[in-house]
């Protein structure tokens, strides 16, 4: 497969699709697939509910499938929406940013640490990690209070919010930190800097991923 790696952000937020977008360009190689990342305009802006992910899961699903010349597809939300469903629908490999941000933490640490957008996505990661078999390697996740995609990357409260989160999480026995969200991508450097542990981009974690997975081009 000659295409690019698909990068679907399941929500419109515009900002949030362009700091993924600025996030992985480092990460293009010479020579393979190029990162393409899109939105999803009908979504709402921040996916917080079960409902905006089971809804974001569908568009992603269907993004997907309306471009098969793509050589791997990533769902850019850390709730994963699609992505069990859209493996059974391509060919291509599919991957979840939730999933993509703990392995890679792993490999970093012992135990690993989320910051999650809101205390409700809390429940809802559990479940992928449940689900993986790794709770013993979860040191804690802790949440904001509910703020939206675009201002988990970009305000400055926020970020002094994360700032305490990552430190609590490194008294926990975290030794790497996942971002719980996209729109966090602008301050994972920073935030690295300023709690002493390893900072994991989960959308850059999966862009890595699916690099690996494709390989280079014959």
């Amino acid at each position: 497969m000659t295409g690019p790696i698909l990068i679907i952000n399941p929500n419109s937020a515009a900002s949030v699709t362009q700091g993924i977008r600025e996030a992985v360009a480092h990460l293009a190689p010479a020579r393979g697939p190029d990162f393409e990342v899109i939105d999803l305009p009908a979504s709402p802006a921040t996916i917080l509910t079960a409902q905006d992910v089971a809804r974001a899961g569908l568009g992603f699903a269907d993004a997907a499938q309306a471009r098969p010349d793509a050589a791997a597809y990533v769902s850019a939300c850390f709730s994963d929406p699609g992505v069990e469903m859209t493996r059974t629908l391509v060919k291509q490999p599919v991957i979840g940013v939730q999933e993509a941000g703990m392995l890679t933490a792993m490999a970093r640490a012992d135990l690993f640490g989320i910051i999650a957008l809101a205390p409700g996505s809390v429940a809802r990661h559990r479940l992928r990690i449940r689900a993986m078999g790794i709770e013993s390697r979860l040191a804690a996740e802790l949440a904001l209070p509910g703020v939206s995609a675009e201002a988990s990357g970009r305000d400055a409260q926020v970020y002094d919010m994360c700032v305490a989160l990552g430190r609590e999480l490194a008294e926990r026995g975290a030794g790497a930190v996942v971002l719980g969200c996209a729109g966090m991508a602008p301050i994972r450097a920073r935030l690295e800097r300023d709690i002493g542990i390893a900072v994991i981009d989960p959308v850059q974690a999966a862009a890595a991923m699916a690099l690996g997975l494709v390989g280079a081009p014959e």
